[in-house]
């Protein structure tokens, strides 16, 4: 090895935030397992990456509409201006730290994913179990350097082990945020239950997908995009609907006839179980307004600021619940990642690599020819681009 490695990566001095987009590829310092120097690198490894996914999060960098304070903030931290990005991983150990090898048994060869959340351990969530709210994790590819490179440094506790010969490579890289669909799927029984998934983006599809597999009866999915309306009725939905926009004098606004569809459907008592997947505030009320009494109301979308809650008081007479998902449960998530993507009844593992990744048609990218305008043509129009290394 060299003392440098290629990356993409975000440069706050030479691209402002406020007007630049896009990674650049440059060379980076190549990170290694130093224990001599470093006493935490004995529970580190270092990866070299096979492939890589795309995130949503990786497209809010990228646009600059995103974890600004996050990148910032450990930038400070780490007394630089360049940050790695990306945490959707398969990759191939090539060094391990002694305690890396003692405790987790890792091997040089062993083919891995990376849970992205690096918890600390020590908070009151971590010793209680809730690892996936530490109250001190950093995010891989935000807060630490990430994936999209030749090389990466990761802590032997966050990878799991990925048989590829079950698990396609393509595939197997986005096992991660597959997980984040997992978790808000388990957050409440789906079987036998009738679920609308409101915004059928790269989550809502892997959800449509995921609610079929796990016994729901009848999925409605709420998307304003054909293309991926379309994705979503391969997947397993039984119908889509189109959203109305919302007005600009009440962008917050649910669509009521959206929602007397949805009740039509329902033999006019609403779903079960909705799951809002898009963030966008009239999603959210949208949701709230297609669920039953006593139904429940998973919350994964996310946006930051302020939203209004229309009606706030049938929440309450109605009994209804609100669930909120972040990332997945460590590592009770990817048991359920691996079951699902390696069972072939039903076939998800399938579906994914033909409806969302296309079989790779215009979805894969190798990392030696990286051109951003093709890259940026690529992430606006399809839900999930694979990098190939």
């Amino acid at each position: 090895m060299t003392d440098g490695m290629w990356a993409l990566t975000y440069d706050r001095e030479s691209d402002p935030w406020d007007c630049s987009t896009g990674f650049r590829k440059t060379e980076v310092a190549l990170p290694r397992i130093d224990e001599a120097s470093d006493y935490h690198d004995r529970s580190m490894v270092l990866v070299k990456p096979i492939m890589t996914g795309f995130c949503g999060s990786d497209r809010g960098i990228w646009f600059r509409t995103a974890f600004k304070d996050m990148i910032f903030k450990s930038l400070d931290r780490d007394k630089k201006n360049v940050r790695v990005i990306g945490h959707e991983l398969l990759g191939r150990v090539v060094e391990v730290g002694v305690d890396a090898k003692r405790q987790y048994g890792y091997e040089v060869g062993d083919i891995v994913s990376t849970e992205s959340h690096i918890v600390c351990g020590l908070c009151y969530q971590c010793r209680i179990g809730d690892t996936h709210v530490c109250a001190d994790d950093k995010i891989i590819g935000i807060s630490e350097d990430g994936c999209f490179a030749d090389y990466v440094k990761l802590p032997a506790k966050g990878l799991w082990r990925t048989d590829i010969t079950k698990i396609r490579p393509e595939v197997a890289a986005i096992q991660e945020p597959f997980g984040n669909a997992v978790h808000a799927c388990t957050k409440v029984n789906l079987r036998g239950k009738r679920v609308a998934i409101v915004g059928c983006g790269t989550i809502g599809l892997f959800a449509v997908a995921i609610a079929r597999a796990m016994g729901a009866h009848f999925i409605i999915g709420v998307e304003p995009m054909e293309s991926h309306a379309e994705m979503a009725r391969r997947l397993g939905a039984d119908v889509v609907l189109r959203p109305q926009k919302a007005s600009p004098e009440r962008p917050h606004a649910s669509d009521p006839e959206l929602c007397e569809r949805i009740r039509k459907l329902t033999d006019g008592v609403g779903v079960d179980v909705a799951l809002e997947m898009s963030g966008v505030n009239s999603s959210v009320n949208n949701a709230i307004s297609a669920v039953r009494r006593g139904g429940d109301v998973i919350l994964f979308g996310l946006k930051t600021g302020d939203a209004i809650i229309e009606n706030f008081d049938r929440l309450i007479v109605d009994g209804i619940s609100l669930h909120s998902v972040i990332g997945r449960r460590i590592f009770e998530t990817w048991h359920v990642t691996r079951y699902l993507l390696e069972s072939r009844d039903p076939n998800i593992h399938d579906l994914i690599w033909e409806v969302i990744l296309r079989r790779g048609e215009g979805t894969m990218f190798d990392f030696r020819d990286y051109d951003p305008a093709s890259f940026e043509k690529a992430i606006k129009t399809y839900p999930k681009v694979i990098i190939r290394y």
